[in-house]
């Protein structure tokens, strides 16, 4: 599908400066899998320092990152297409939401998609551990997909599965030096903001300082979500992804 002919002219007259602080979810195996290999906290960290001497080289932009940050940035062959970068040798992107729950519901339907293309493996018994981090950012030029005139294709932005669109935004809006595309989570139920950082250079600080603990488990009423410390806790019912042709494999029950 063809974007919209007014795509450049938008993507020219329409960038504004962000500043905010955004949310990502990771498991919380990123801290402690390479302790099952070793007995100590010393032989950890030579551990971590034997395997970073075998990936690849930190892009000179994203140097001082924490690697939660720079991670979708470092590795340039990408296995498989998302929403706003193509599946290949393609520019790293780093999505965030403007809110933890958002994050933790862009990463449990991502977890559904393994099961999907797997559905003879059962939903685990016990809940996963993820960690939901602080993601600070500021940048000169975005745009932002949720107000005109973009959002007049809305329909092409949130479609469940054909990210073709949003893969040509992507390309052309790095073409006009754009850093950000702030647009609306199609998996949240309430659709709320989503962003695709573009550069690290959009990073508004090296580390972050805030972090959250999520539990997630799967059954047959859907996906549920906890957060003990804050005492927050919501579900998402299976009918609300029924859109979504990939996940019509599972066997909910």
């Amino acid at each position: 599908m063809a974007l919209p002919i007014w795509i450049p002219d938008a993507l020219r007259s329409e960038q504004s400066p962000v500043k905010k602080t955004y949310w990502r979810c990771v498991e919380a195996q990123h801290v402690v899998s390479t302790l099952q290999l070793v007995d100590t906290l010393d032989e950890q960290r030579l551990l971590e320092d034997i395997l970073e001497e075998t990936k690849t080289p930190v892009p000179p932009e994203c140097e001082g990152l924490h690697y939660l940050y720079m991670t979708p940035f470092r590795y340039g062959l990408y296995p498989n297409g998302s929403r706003f970068r193509k599946a290949g040798p393609t520019p790293g992107v780093y999505y965030v939401s403007e809110e933890p729950r958002t994050a933790i519901i862009e990463t449990a339907f991502h977890l559904l998609l393994f099961y999907s293309d797997s559905p003879g493996t059962p939903f685990p018994a016990q809940p996963s551990e993820h960690t939901a981090f602080d993601v600070p950012v500021k940048t000169k030029a975005a745009i932002n997909l949720t107000a005109k005139p973009f959002s007049d294709a809305s329909d092409i932005w949130m479609h469940p599965s054909d990210y073709e669109p949003c893969q040509q935004l992507e390309k052309a809006a790095r073409a006009e030096d754009i850093q950000l595309i702030h647009y609306a989570s199609v998996r949240d139920p309430d659709h709320k903001p989503n962003a695709a950082i573009l550069t690290c250079e959009a990073f508004a600080a090296p580390v972050p300082t805030q972090n959250q603990t999520w539990r997630l488990w799967f059954n047959k009423a859907g996906v549920h979500a906890i957060c003990e410390f804050l005492e927050e806790k919501f579900s998402v019912s299976p009918t609300q992804w029924a859109s979504d042709e990939r996940l019509q494999s599972i066997i909910w029950s």
